[in-house]
């Protein structure tokens, strides 16, 4: 195992809300490695998006750690110093949303060389703005004084890209970056993703609810449910033999083109069922409602912890005890 980028020690974040505390992340450990890509991977509510945004600094963790290049940023974002916000970056599920409409590309993009004070003059600004552009395959001629009204959803996200890797840095988060895009346009926006990795040796926290995603973007991956981690592992042993009831439903539901894909499926395990409420998740292990191999007594009382069943793959599960 190689030297850890990013070190998440039993995080939580709370919310209060009029009906009471909404549990969104709900004390979570995970690592990532230097130069590889972590896939955090659940359905809608499972918390995987607020993960993303603690981490980057969007919201203050309500108790735990976030240790980057070992060093403890668990404090608000205004708290951090700016190396360790030009270090990390996100992109954003919807980049019609964020990205400001009023302005061009150019100063949407290089507005991130400016607060870091990357750039000195005019020229300089729209010379490295230009080599941004270049990357997500946006011709600065075309682009450079549009703005994102004029663009279409999948060029509104690599400008996203584009105004991520702006600083130069180690460690970006996604957050489901193509959710939002035309099924045409996502392998396009994958495929920028990918290069950019491959040609800058990012770290990367890769947010998304398609699996069949992870097996080309992910070194590891992590299903959450419910503000909880269930199982960690390895992408191709996570696909080869996933052990959660939970890892097994995913997959058993994603969508197959050949008999052999579907030969490959988990059998005798079905999606039924909806996610809970965090604010007042079931007791036990929190997929046992949903559970078909449930046990009685057991897994609707005590909550199972996350333990090591062979080397690198991590389950809570009851099954395993």
């Amino acid at each position: 195992m190689g030297e850890y980028i990013l070190e998440v020690r039993n995080l939580k974040k709370y919310f209060q809300t009029s009906y009471g505390t909404v549990k969104a992340v709900d004390d979570i450990s995970f690592e990532v490695v230097k130069g590889t890509t972590m896939g955090l991977v659940g359905e809608s509510g499972s918390g995987k998006s607020t993960t993303g945004h603690v981490v980057v600094g969007l919201f203050p963790p309500t108790a735990g750690k976030i240790i980057f290049k070992g060093k403890d940023i668990s404090v608000p974002l205004e708290k951090r110093p700016k190396k360790i916000k030009r270090d990390i970056q996100m992109v954003f599920q919807d980049p019609a949303s964020s990205l400001n409409p009023k302005k061009i590309i150019r100063d949407i993009v290089g507005l991130p060389l400016l607060v870091h004070r990357m750039v000195e003059t005019r020229e300089e600004l729209e010379e490295k703005v230009s080599k941004l552009l270049e990357l997500v395959e946006l011709p600065p001629e075309d682009y450079m004084y549009r703005r994102p009204g004029d663009l279409g959803g999948g060029e509104k996200q690599a400008v996203s890209i584009a105004r991520a890797i702006a600083t130069n840095p180690s460690f970006v988060i996604f957050d489901e970056p193509t959710s939002a895009l035309d099924v045409s346009i996502q392998a396009k926006i994958i495929n920028a993703i990918l290069d950019i990795q491959e040609k800058f040796k990012l770290s990367s926290l890769f947010i998304t609810h398609d699996l069949s995603l992870m097996r080309n973007i992910s070194s590891h991956v992590a299903i959450m449910y419910l503000g909880k981690i269930v199982e960690i592992a390895p992408t191709e042993v996570f696909f080869q033999k996933p052990m959660h009831p939970y890892t097994q439903m995913l997959l058993s539901s994603v969508p197959v083109l050949t008999k052999e894909e579907e030969e490959l499926k988990p059998k005798g395990i079905e999606s039924v069922g909806e996610i809970g409420s965090p604010i007042h998740p079931p007791k036990g292990c929190r997929f046992h409602p949903r559970c078909p191999y449930a046990i009685k007594g057991m897994c609707d009382k005590k909550e199972p912890m996350l333990k090591e069943i062979e080397p690198g793959h991590f389950v809570a599960c009851h099954l395993y005890d």
